[in-house]
């Protein structure tokens, strides 16, 4: 027989709730139960607004909808000072957690989450979206190829964009008691995760803040990078920024090839992405050309990203229902080691921009 569908609650009408609510209605193990807002109204607008089913029910508190019996899951994307009250209450509810990232204020906080979330056998996931893009697995293959790629030596991320005048004096992303990793934790996130999984997540030795990060009145950070270095040599770079051109680059080079692609945060067409690798290339006779030329790939998907990593959750969830499986535990151990980073470049920005180690 066919499992039931997860019965998704939305826990707040924050705009990023509005893209994930449609993967939920896109993914076919999920469904919109419940959304719940500090009012019934925002949450009724909220729902009306997102094509949520006539039968979805509509709650003025959070608390209301973690009483609901009938919601399986719930999707939080809060602002990042509220993840610890209320994915711990939603753990202790039974009810399997989908997150938004940042994850926490620091890696403490997010290990009161996990500790919840295990002790009340729940799933828990961040919404970092492309990792579960097909394209990020064929990249994976290419990464893991030692005839093409090689080892890895060198990964750059980069994520900006250039924030209207209103979202820096008003965005919760810029206010310290909300947000207040500032482009850290909502762009730099995306750099972090990017070299992990270039890395295989396996950990680097030290991270060391970039000088001269942009604060806001409020020591907020609005732009800042970091350095990366491995035990064997490795080393990586990631740039986020709320005041640059929008760009979202990964380059990975290898002893033997490279890969670059230019829209990994979200691809320039919803139904495909692309890649573009090159293995032992080189400079013609004359050097005014290269040779052999870089290889462009394209990946096409039926469902968009984030509606894939609504289906990846609900199926962790399904099978913890219908089987009794433990949950998986390789998502909040990514989540972890994303945070552990995060928390060091702000060490290091706090520190003078020392080296920041990190304990494997």
């Amino acid at each position: 027989m066919a499992q039931a569908p997860i019965r998704f609650g939305i826990m707040g009408c924050a705009e990023i709730a509005r893209k994930v609510s449609r993967a939920i209605t896109l993914a076919p193990n999920a469904t919109l139960a419940a959304v719940a807002s500090r009012s019934a109204e925002k949450a009724e607008k909220f729902a009306s607004a997102n094509n949520f089913p006539l039968n979805a029910k509509i709650y003025g508190s959070y608390e209301s909808l973690l009483d609901d019996p009938d919601i399986d899951a719930v999707y939080v994307p809060l602002p990042t000072s509220l993840h610890l009250k209320w994915a711990v209450l939603a753990a202790q509810k039974k009810k399997h957690v989908l997150l938004e990232k940042p994850v926490a204020l620091n890696v403490a906080e997010f290990d009161k989450i996990v500790e919840a979330c295990e002790a009340n056998g729940v799933q828990l996931m961040d919404g970092t979206m492309w990792i579960h893009h097909p394209r990020t697995a064929k990249m994976r293959e290419f990464v893991n190829d030692v005839e093409r790629f090689g080892s890895l030596k060198s990964v750059h991320a980069c994520f900006s964009f250039a924030a209207a005048d209103d979202f820096l004096k008003n965005d919760i992303r810029v206010k310290p008691d909300l947000d207040a990793h500032g482009a850290l934790g909502d762009a730099g996130w995306y750099g972090i995760r990017a070299i992990l999984w270039a890395a295989d997540y396996e950990m680097p030795k030290a991270v060391t803040a970039l000088r001269e990060p942009v604060l806001n009145d409020a020591g907020v950070i609005l732009s800042c990078g970091a350095s990366l270095c491995w035990e064997d040599g490795k080393v990586a770079t990631f740039y986020c920024s709320f005041l640059s051109n929008l760009t979202t680059d990964i380059t990975a080079i290898g002893t033997k090839g490279t890969l670059h692609l230019h829209d990994f945060i979200i691809p320039f067409k919803e139904n495909e992405a692309t890649f573009r690798t090159s293995t032992k290339v080189g400079f013609n006779e004359l050097v005014t050309g290269w040779i052999p030329l870089p290889s462009e790939h394209i990946v096409t998907t039926d469902l968009p990203q984030e509606a894939r990593m609504v289906m990846e959750f609900a199926g962790l969830v399904g099978n913890i229902k219908a089987n009794g499986a433990r949950p998986e535990k390789k998502w909040p151990t990514i989540s972890r080691k994303t945070q552990l980073i995060l928390d060091a470049v702000k060490a290091s920005i706090k520190k003078g921009f020392e080296p920041i180690g990190i304990a494997n």
